[in-house]
Formats: C-alpha cells, structure tokens, sequence
C-alpha cells in the first residue's frame, strides 16, 4: 500500500505550516514533520479511523488539525489536512469540494 497526498492537502499543509512560523519561528517546521508522521503511519492504521463527511478522520496528536483520507483500490489518498477549530460547516464544504 502507498499513500498519495492531493495537491489540496500540500496547500493545507503549507497553510498551516505558515500560520505556525508565524507565530514562532521554528515551529511550522515542527508541524509538517508532526503531521507527515501521522500521514505516514497510514501505512499502517489506513482505514481504521472513523467516517466524517464521506471520508476517514485521523486526528493529529500534536497539533487541532485533521487528516481527511480515503482507501481507494489499495493506496491511500489524503484530500485534505485541516484545522479542527473551523467552523464544522466549512470543513464540510472544504471536503465537498474535493470528494
């Protein structure tokens, strides 16, 4: 099994990444290696997560961010990387977009 992100999880990711910096220098580096842990333990847990608006959630440890993802034909696929303090209807509409 693989794991591919979509490009809408890349820009997720960098999203978050720039807020973190911002905040504190550092940091952000912190959030993707955090977060490219998590999706890399996909490898492993793929499908073991609940179902949120059609798709698998895994809840990053270290971070209020999500990993939206779906087990197609064998390999996983990350559509989207978010942040769980938004609002529930943007989420949706966030995940809409891409499923």
């Amino acid at each position: 099994m693989k794991v591919r992100l979509l490009r809408s999880a890349f820009e997720d990711l960098a999203t978050g990444g720039h807020f973190y910096d911002s905040q504190e220098a550092g940091v952000g580096d912190y959030f993707f290696d955090s977060l490219f842990a998590e999706i890399d333990s996909l490898l492993l847990y793929a499908g073991v997560h609940p179902i949120w608006f059609g798709f698998h959630r895994m809840l990053a440890r270290r971070f209020p961010y999500a990993v939206y993802y779906r087990v197609i034909a064998g390999e996983v696929v990350v559509f989207r990387v978010l942040d769980c303090r938004r609002d529930p209807r943007w989420i949706r509409t966030a995940l809409t977009e891409e499923g």
